[in-house]
């Protein structure tokens, strides 16, 4: 035994050590986006689906005239997406609001609160809001889905 050897990795085995991390962080990183993408697009799914029910329930409580509307042109669903987060009167009970939503939630494709909006009486192909009602909900994002539909057609 050589006494003035030290112990320890050679330069080799460190290399050898790197590029084989390197290799393996270069395959895991395009997993990581794509689940961190699919994620996002669970969540917008989620909070489209949220906004759509709570304008269908709004629907349903206007036709069976629990709920006084303050839009004559709105046919029955709310005038903006705020009416479902501040609640609109209960016909019968004046002190009493009915809330369809907790608060609008933010879409995770473009990280704001924004929404695109739909009025009934819109192109239902179109991107322009009539500010009739609120008949429809979709994202602002331009970008492409995992499996190749775009998030505003949604």
């Amino acid at each position: 035994m050589l006494k003035g050897r030290a112990r320890g990795l050679t330069l080799i085995e460190v290399l050898v050590t790197i590029t084989i991390l390197a290799i393996l962080s270069a395959m895991v990183l395009p997993i990581a986006k794509t689940s961190l993408r699919r994620e996002k697009e669970v969540e917008l799914r989620h909070d489209l689906r949220q906004m759509r029910e709570a304008v269908d329930q709004f629907k349903k409580f206007s036709d069976a005239g629990m709920i006084q509307q303050r839009c004559l042109q709105c046919y029955g669903y709310p005038e903006d997406l705020m009416a479902l987060v501040e609640g609109v009167p209960q016909v019968g009970a004046m002190d009493k609001k009915l809330r369809f939503l907790r608060r609008i939630p933010f879409d995770p494709m473009t990280g704001e609160q924004s929404w695109g909006l739909r009025s009934l009486q819109d192109d239902p192909n179109g991107d322009s809001w009539g500010h009739q009602n609120v008949f429809d909900i979709f994202s602002l994002s331009e970008g492409t889905a995992l499996d190749g539909s775009k998030y505003r057609d949604w």
